[in-house]
């Protein structure tokens, strides 16, 4: 069975960060390869941004419910994949240039087109800027809470 977990956690800035991972504990696919799997695809899409920390090896276990060896093997996984840098006691980074990343400069481009199609659809409904910038933060909103309380 799947179950969504929300990992909490402080990123290198201070900012408070979720993962949201689902492990199958009846999968053949060991645990330990379920959250490497993820967390790439994360750093892939830019949900992970180059530079940023990931929860400690104990953290990230204890709220995944898992053995620190899993994560230890997990992070070493990534490692080896170039996904991440460990950085002894400072911690876990994703690196700077990610491999299958999508490359910085195209992701922005691609969330200013979303934006402009977005404005596009509202102004032909004929929204204003308020109604607009409401109608976004509560579909923000909506899908912070979805992520939080799956299901």
């Amino acid at each position: 069975m799947r179950s969504p977990a929300i990992v909490l956690f402080t990123d290198q800035t201070g900012r408070e960060r979720r993962l949201v991972l689902r492990l199958d504990a009846d999968a053949v696919i060991p645990r330990f390869e379920q959250v490497r799997a993820q967390i790439s695809v994360m750093v892939a899409v830019g949900r992970l941004a180059p530079g940023c920390r990931l929860p400690t090896v104990r953290d990230l276990a204890g709220q995944l419910g898992l053995a620190p060896g899993t994560v230890a093997r997990t992070y070493r996984e990534l490692e080896h994949d170039g996904v991440v840098e460990g950085r002894g006691r400072r911690g876990t980074f994703v690196v700077d240039e990610p491999p299958h990343s999508e490359p910085l400069e195209e992701r922005r481009e691609r969330i200013e087109s979303a934006a402009r199609r977005y404005a596009f659809d509202l102004r032909q409904l004929g929204a204003d800027r308020e109604d607009a910038h409401s109608a976004i933060d509560r579909a923000i909103t909506a899908l912070a809470d979805s992520e939080a309380h799956p299901g």
